[in-house]
């Protein structure tokens, strides 16, 4: 986790640099840092603007959980059985590197424009970055440790809970880490569509009203979503693997 300075460090030297191409552009292409803190405060009294970011929330918080209880265990099986993952792998290989955003279309029209919609393309996203992670880190468990269990009496449930799971575990915070920025960039797509709520819809409807502070404002709700998601990730890790830790 990043330490509080560095947070505090991090934090001035992107504001001075803000602020310099906010003078160099001028306020009316680019609102500086100072205005926009302005704005964020006066928008944190408006129950509309909160409706916003739960509506956010709420999409990322659903496809996450969809994700990881779908990605995670079939990660863990194919990982695990050389038989199940030689017929999922040409699967996987052929669908794994195409961008998933161009199903957008297509996922709205089966799902519909509302949240389940957007849940929907959220999820498949995250599901594909879960599962090649999980299998790959279930395939390096070596067969030593698979056999020294099963010496000592150990059952494949065993397996499963002592030794491949603890060992996929980091790999699956590391992939979670890596898809916040995904899933943010994500989300702006997705509330760009069919919806009143969410930060995506309210830095569409800034920009159609060239309010460029409310811009701003969205992009730094956004930013701090990704924020908080990425450190949320980080502090799980050393929390349920600090075994990895020493």
């Amino acid at each position: 986790m990043t330490s509080r300075w560095g947070y505090v460090w991090g934090t001035l030297v992107l504001a001075l640099l803000w602020q310099v191409a906010s003078w160099r552009l001028g306020e009316l292409v680019l609102a500086g840092p100072t205005a926009v803190l302005l704005r964020l405060y006066a928008e944190a009294h408006h129950a509309k603007f909160w409706m916003h970011v739960g509506s956010s929330w709420f999409r990322i918080a659903v496809a996450l959980a969809i994700s990881f209880v779908a990605a995670v265990p079939a990660g863990l099986l194919l990982g695990s059985s050389r038989r199940l993952d030689r017929v999922a792998r040409p699967i996987i290989h052929l669908t794994y590197p195409v961008p998933k955003i161009v199903f957008l279309p297509i996922v709205f029209i089966i799902f519909g424009l509302g949240d389940a919609g957007k849940i929907a393309m959220l999820s498949i996203i995250l599901f594909f970055q879960l599962l090649i992670t999980t299998r790959d880190a279930a395939r390096s468990v070596t067969r030593s440790a698979r056999y020294s269990l099963y010496s000592l009496g150990g059952s494949r449930f065993d397996l499963f809970r002592h030794v491949i799971w603890p060992s996929c575990l980091p790999a699956v915070f590391t992939a979670l880490r890596i898809a916040t920025g995904t899933v943010v960039a994500v989300l702006f797509f997705v509330e760009s569509v069919g919806t009143r709520y969410g930060m995506g819809f309210y830095i569409l409807d800034a920009w159609g009203r060239a309010d460029i502070q409310g811009i701003c404002v969205g992009m730094v709700v956004m930013a701090l979503m990704g924020v908080v998601l990425y450190e949320t990730f980080d502090v799980l890790e050393k929390t349920f693997c600090r075994w990895s830790q020493l």
